[in-house]
């Protein structure tokens, strides 16, 4: 839009505002001013024209692709593109040995950096106290190749503005931890899982990743009418390995005698005694079923029975009998490694694994509260009363 029918724009909005005519206009006057009323009114459709657009193109970007009939409202939620909604310092220039506070919002990102500080939360609040002048660079990615970028500056007064930091400048590698009697210590919250990637590849004759069903097990095949909302939209526990394979972030806490094992989701856990016990003869069926832990070389491998036969797995139910078997282990000191060898005699032809690596969040030393308020029957929704 150019410069000349916004300022038609401008100079009869103030004149229909503040001004007044004379009944002594000449024509040459009124010709005039016709003129400039064609100028408004063309600058007006231009105007529009080009907010509408802008409003178009802003739609577009902001709008997740297309749902597919019966997709899940997480698989839509997880192509939103993510977004910067805050960053700001206060105050934005000091003396030095003054502190400042960082404040940053981001949504829907799978990575949130600021440099230099490192990873941080999608959401927070940082009071720092910089001695030189510094510039705070925001970056985030997210879904779909989505990506967005926003900076601020503290100046301190007197002072020189730090250099970028050189990308050939070689990080410090960290090692694994480990705990006062020599096991890798596994505590700390990790992020979504990955089916697989970042693992060992399978060996000949590895089990399958897939379920194979026995002979005469149809009926445990889950079979979705099409008011069936899924196996999570009953806010029951999932079970396991289910549990681990929701967005939704983990926390390990070991300890000498016991590894506790906490999900986001449901704020479900369980307390894994490590200290050699065997499972009670006849455990009560539960939704998270018994366990037992025991270390194997630098692998913690969590043996449990005695589930309830109220969840499903990849698409499939069982029974009571159910029996799962988890590894984990710390390949690196940024990284979760997970495996769960799952079987039940009754369902399946034999034993199939379940992988997933997890990225350790070191911005999070705890995870959140999840409550599942509007636990209801979603089929009125689908017009089914």
């Amino acid at each position: 839009m150019t410069a000349r029918p916004l300022a038609i724009i401008a100079v009869l909005a103030a004149s229909t505002i503040g001004g007044t005519h004379s009944h002594e206009d000449t024509n040459a006057t009124k010709t005039h001013e016709a003129s400039l009323y064609r100028e408004f009114f063309v600058g007006l459709r231009v105007l529009r024209g080009f907010v509408a657009n802008a409003q178009a193109q802003q739609t577009a970007a902001a709008a997740p692709a297309q749902a597919t009939p019966g997709e899940s409202p997480y698989r839509i939620a997880g192509r939103l593109p993510v977004r910067i909604m805050d960053l700001k310092v206060e105050p934005a220039t000091i003396q030095p040995g003054q502190s400042v506070t960082l404040t940053w919002a981001t949504e829907n990102p799978t990575s949130v950096t600021i440099d230099p500080l490192g990873r941080v939360a999608p959401r927070g609040q940082q009071k720092l106290t910089p001695s030189i002048t510094t510039t705070y660079t925001l970056s985030v990615t997210g879904a779909s190749n989505s990506s967005d970028k926003r900076s601020v500056t503290v100046v301190v007064q007197g002072t020189t503005p730090r250099a970028a930091p050189s990308d050939a400048i070689a990080k410090p590698v960290k090692t694994v931890p480990r705990t006062a009697d020599g096991h890798p210590d596994l505590s700390g919250v990790f992020g979504y899982g990955a089916g697989g990637r970042g693992g060992p590849p399978p060996s000949p004759g590895a089990l399958p990743t897939t379920p194979v069903l026995k002979p005469g097990a149809e009926k445990f095949k889950v079979a979705r009418a099409a008011d069936d909302t899924g196996q999570y939209s009953s806010c029951m526990p999932p079970g396991i390995p289910q549990s681990f394979l929701v967005p939704y972030y983990i926390q390990i806490v070991q300890a000498p005698k016991h590894v506790v094992i906490a999900h986001e989701y449901l704020n479900l856990h369980r307390i894994v005694p490590t200290d050699g016990r065997p499972h009670p003869p006849d455990p009560d069926p539960t939704w998270m079923g018994n366990a037992v832990g025991r270390w194997e070389g630098d692998t913690l491998v969590v043996d449990s029975i005695g589930y309830n036969d109220k969840t499903e797995i990849n698409g499939y139910r069982h029974t009571e009998a159910l029996h799962v078997v988890e590894r984990f282990s710390r390949p690196d000191a940024s990284t979760l490694q997970y495996e769960a060898t799952i079987e039940d005699p009754n369902v399946f032809a034999g034993p199939w694994v379940v992988r997933r690596t997890f990225p350790l969040l070191p911005e999070y030393d705890s995870i959140n509260e999840f409550v599942c308020e509007n636990n209801r029957d979603y089929k009125p929704l689908f017009g089914n009363k």
